[in-house]
């Protein structure tokens, strides 16, 4: 492979300072007016980089402003997202505007859930859903033949920007889209979520979806229930022998934070359904273990929670779940660390959500489980060397790997 020159590494580099002052722009901007002109260039700048496929540029852009300026991170984080998600096209000699949306499915089951082709009259009848409930009238739309996995989505603001201007140009010009070629393996959990993908698109400056052309944001919730009550017959389909939740079909990423966020609480209940059933005991005859972990552990920002579960009269680690943190929920932890810990921390309040941990312990006790232990010492990311699976706290603080009694049938229970 041909080494990078020297001039081509001062040349990524400069555009990578030149987006850092971009942003710059943007954030000291004194009026809406010069700020929209800032940002026109900033889009400039990362359509160019994305269309010749320079994700380093942008990863390093994003690199130098996370250590020194967040404000101007998450203002670039936010470009990037919508630079590589939304795009214009030109058909017949019309304008028009895109934008790659994801439908979020959460799933969860004891056995496997599925990812792969859609057949071609489902799409047909999802792809009508769309129409009837979410977009607007005279909209075009491409649904991609595929069920997603999280392993199977683009890994990169560069592979999500080819796929948004593929699938736009399908939307306009009326084609269809093959299924995914060659998908990565999925692994199975107990709780996982499912993607369809969609790229949406109008004439320029003409809403998208409902809610926009009514001016009602309001319409949000309504098109929501309309999507679960008439999708979900169908949805089912697809994934049979799971339990099923639609969410509302939205822009790329806003869809898939969301549905991070939400299986959360999705793979505990799962994970206690199969423990339950599997071992055949009560929730009440099992144990909670949590611990905070994270990639620094010295600098008391917490990354995920680790939940082991074993027997109420053992010590033995049977399963586990990863609880990660998103957003201002890492602060937002960090914040109750730095103000004092809870005395007991095997007492589980039942007030109302003041952190992340609280609505962790709420969710065991609403799922049976009455015996909970918290530690409140940092742990490292650590992994398994063989398999790579989490390590997870036992009750006395030690990481260890999950293991399942000998005796019990093998499953396709995965830990999340």
């Amino acid at each position: 492979m041909r080494r990078p020159s020297k001039a081509s590494s001062r040349k990524h580099s400069g555009e990578s300072q030149r987006l850092i002052t971009l942003i710059e722009g943007q954030i000291l901007a004194a009026s809406r007016l010069e700020e929209r002109t800032w940002e026109r260039n900033v889009d400039s700048q990362l359509n160019k980089l994305l269309k010749s496929g320079y994700q380093d540029v942008i990863d390093a852009a994003l690199d130098q402003l996370f250590k020194s300026d967040l404000e101007a991170y998450d203002v670039l984080m936010e470009a990037v997202e919508a630079a590589s998600e939304s795009c214009v096209v030109e058909h017949d000699g019309v304008q028009y505007e895109g934008l790659l949306i994801a439908a979020p499915i959460l799933a969860w089951t004891r056995f496997s859930i599925p990812s792969g082709s859609i057949p071609a009259d489902m799409v047909v009848t999802l792809s009508a859903h769309l129409h009837g409930h979410l977009l607007v009238p005279g909209a075009h739309l491409a649904l991609a033949p595929t069920l997603f996995s999280i392993d199977q989505l683009p890994r990169s603001h560069v592979e999500l920007f080819a796929i948004t201007q593929r699938m736009v140009q399908a939307a306009v010009k009326n084609t269809p889209l093959r299924p995914l070629a060659h998908a990565p393996e999925t692994a199975p959990f107990l709780a996982d979520t499912r993607y369809l993908l969609a790229a949406v698109a109008a004439p320029a400056g003409e809403p998208l979806f409902r809610w926009q052309a009514s001016l009602s944001p309001s319409e949000r919730d309504a098109a929501l229930r309309q999507w679960r009550t008439q999708a979900m017959p169908n949805v089912m389909k697809l994934l049979p022998g799971c339990g099923v939740e639609l969410l509302l079909p939205e822009a790329y990423y806003v869809a898939c934070r969301e549905a991070d966020k939400l299986i959360r609480p999705a793979s505990i209940r799962a994970a206690v359904h199969f423990l339950t059933h599997t071992l055949g005991v009560e929730a009440s005859g099992l144990r909670a273990i949590i611990g905070d972990f994270s990639e620094d552990p010295l600098g008391g920002r917490v990354d995920e929670y680790r939940i082991s579960f074993t027997l109420r009269h053992s010590e033995e680690v049977l399963y586990g779940v990863v609880w990660p943190l998103y957003g201002d929920e890492d602060d937002e932890e960090s914040a109750k660390v730095m103000a004092g810990s809870p005395a007991s921390p095997d007492i589980m309040t039942t007030s109302v959500r003041s952190s992340p941990i609280e609505e962790v312990q709420a969710l065991l006790k609403e799922c049976g489980i009455v015996h909970i232990k918290y530690h409140t010492e940092r742990f490292p990311m650590e992994f398994c060397d063989d398999c790579g699976t989490p390590m997870y706290p036992d009750l006395e603080g030690d990481l260890v790997h999950p293991e399942m009694p000998e005796d019990v049938p093998a499953g396709s229970g995965h830990f999340h």
